[in-house]
């Protein structure tokens, strides 16, 4: 096979669209930038497995054609002592390193070593690894590390489908120039709903703030805390990776259903679950937890933005929980899907975004605390092509980094082409990678008899 160093081409319009992408931080990419720098903390890990010839060469030059193609990729952070702007003068490169393996499992400790180096934001705001497979020459990962101030779970799966589609028309010869370069968006803020930013709303939001410390002095939910505590500076992530095969994902789906709940709902129900069983020890006591579970922003906005626009839109809900002996798993996950709900249709999927800064800057000041008991991050079905001409896309999944946030059972679900990916990421020495191990064998465990049993299991069941 044989290409040729294909350039892409930005006209005039497209450096305009460039110079306008210069702007201040809004809020929210402020608090992802101080969680990059100070805790190497939520920049958005996405992995593909891919079968076919992808060469370093190849992917440059797809990764040259994204980077003018999205405004955000085309920029840097630059730091003054009283604000934080991105820039488009001087950005470099996205890096592309390239490593290989010997076998395929081997691509987890490529992801190990990109969670745990944070992003160098005054150069650029994503970086490249591509892993080849030496015991298959067709076999192949890409990595890309993210800052959480430019992508989110679903634009970042997005663009690994865009890298294919670009190295499929590189490798073809049928590449189209000029690439047109997507308009850039405003901060987060500006986008949500105008009244959220309103006096009373800012109100609203304090009162709300305070609602949610109040609410875990109440509930004193119990986590799995720390076996050894460290400053943040001495933390790092960790990951094990995990998969429903797609019949049992199909069943997940089917039992869902049938008990008038979510695939989402019912993760969160599972880990809950999990972790009560570990804290109760089978004692017959009443365990109280709390569950935090993302949402996607882009159906609740007044101007549709579509998945390929990199950016944050991805809003969070916390929820309180009590699970008794006798609670049943089905119960749980009813109640999770109804406050998921009210959420959404309520005002809370915004005040949760608008007040993530004042929770960061908590957990930042307070390290010794825990966020919550359980984290679900489920991107659902993924909607992406499987071919691209000579590469196929055979898996595809996300985390996010998590140093920062210690003694938390937190994963990152992803299905596709029928097969749900999972992937559980934990913050060390907080939790030790043994203990970890036996927590997610035991879930993966429970998720499979909840799809085969007849019966709704409860806590005296595990």
């Amino acid at each position: 096979m044989k290409t040729s160093k294909i350039l892409p081409i930005i006209n005039q319009q497209n450096l305009q669209k460039s110079v306008e992408n210069d702007r201040d931080l809004g809020c929210i990419e402020q608090a992802m930038e101080k969680l990059n720098s100070r805790a190497k903390t939520w920049n958005i890990v996405t992995i593909s497995r891919i079968k076919g010839p992808l060469r370093a060469e190849i992917l440059r030059q797809a990764l040259d054609i994204i980077q003018l193609r999205h405004p955000k990729l085309n920029s840097r952070i630059i730091r003054s002592r009283t604000r934080l702007c991105f820039q488009t003068e001087g950005t470099a490169k996205i890096p592309l390193r390239v490593v290989k393996k010997f076998v395929h499992e081997q691509w987890q400790e490529a992801v190990q070593e990109e969670m745990n180096q944070a992003i160098d934001s005054s150069k650029c705001l994503m970086r490249v690894v591509l892993v080849h497979c030496q015991s298959n020459s067709n076999e192949n990962y890409l990595i890309t590390t993210g800052h959480h101030a430019v992508g989110d779970a679903l634009s970042s799966i997005r663009l690994h489908s865009e890298i294919l589609t670009y190295c499929q028309q590189i490798v073809s010869g049928k590449l189209i120039n000029p690439v047109s370069s997507l308009l850039p968006l405003p901060p987060v803020e500006e986008l949500i709903p105008k009244w959220t930013k309103k006096f009373r709303a800012k109100i609203s939001n304090t009162l709300f703030l305070l609602q949610l410390g109040l609410q875990k002095i109440w509930h004193r939910p119990q986590t799995l805390g720390f076996e050894k505590y460290v400053p943040i500076a001495q933390r790092s992530s960790d990951i094990i990776h995990r998969q429903l095969n797609p019949e049992l994902t199909q069943q997940l789906i089917n039992c869902c259903r049938q008990a008038n709940t979510t695939v989402n709902s019912a993760l969160c129900a599972a880990m809950m679950f999990i972790i009560a069983s570990k804290i109760t020890k089978n004692k017959g006591k009443d365990i109280r937890v709390n569950c935090l579970t993302y949402l996607d922003l882009r159906r609740h906005l007044e101007s549709k933005i579509s998945d390929e626009q990199m950016t944050t839109l991805a809003s969070s809900m916390m929820g309180f929980y009590t699970i008794r002996t006798k609670t049943s798993f089905w119960e749980l996950a009813r109640e999770v899907k109804q406050n998921v709900e009210a959420s959404k249709k309520g005002d809370g999927i915004y005040k949760m975004i608008l007040i993530a800064k004042q929770l960061i800057d908590f957990s930042l000041t307070y390290p010794q605390q825990v966020a919550a008991t359980v984290s679900v991050s489920n991107a659902g079905r993924v909607n992406i092509p499987k071919d691209y001409g000579e590469f196929e896309l055979e898996e595809i999944s996300f985390l996010g980094s998590q140093a920062l946030y210690a003694g938390m059972f937190v994963t990152h679900a992803a299905t596709f082409e029928g097969k749900m990916l999972l992937n559980f990421v934990f913050s060390e020495p907080s939790i030790s990678r043994n203990t970890m191990e036996s927590i997610v064998n035991q879930f993966m465990s429970y998720l499979s008899d909840i799809c085969n049993l007849k019966v709704e299991p409860s806590l005296t069941k595990i």
